[in-house]
């Protein structure tokens, strides 16, 4: 079997890994505990494998590529196993480049596909507002940006 350290800078060339996730394909390989740990933390001093980098890189994909709000960036970064705060921390770095205001617009807008907010029924709008929410965007610059397309207000929706 091959050297821990050999296996994990491999798994590390295909793709930017959390230490978390690092960990389990380690230990899916059935490499020694002992040995996973003492490679990590070495790729930990070595830069190689840095759970804050992976983190940014996560919300920038989420935020500007994938166009999703700041809960479901945050959410994806937490399910790579990255503490909280580090992950708090990427968000709050990367999407205070972004143009949230305008994600959502884009993202409503795919979901209107040209209709007007008014013209949609109880249901229309319900179901547009459960999508975003899933995207991660909150539900007050939902309403906001709803209402100010005409669309109804929150007693209304």
């Amino acid at each position: 079997m091959a050297d821990v350290y050999t296996i994990a800078l491999r798994l590390l060339a295909a793709r930017d890994l959390s230490e978390a996730q690092l960990r389990v394909r380690l230990v899916r390989r059935e490499c020694v505990a002992q040995e996973v740990e003492s490679t990590i933390e070495k790729l930990k001093r070595d830069g190689a494998l840095d759970d804050a980098r992976v983190a940014r890189a996560v919300a920038r994909f989420e935020g500007a590529v994938r166009q999703r709000g700041r809960g479901r960036a945050l959410q994806r970064i937490r399910s790579l196993g990255i503490d909280a705060s580090l992950a708090a921390e990427a968000v709050d770095e990367v999407f205070g480049e972004l143009n949230e205001t305008a994600l959502l617009d884009r993202a409503l807008e795919r979901r209107l596909k040209g209709t007007a907010p008014a013209s949609l029924d109880r249901a229309a709008i319900a179901r547009i507002v459960r999508g975003l929410l899933g995207q991660g965007f909150q539900a007050a610059a939902i309403f906001r940006r709803l209402r100010a397309r005409g669309g109804p207000t929150v007693d209304e929706a």
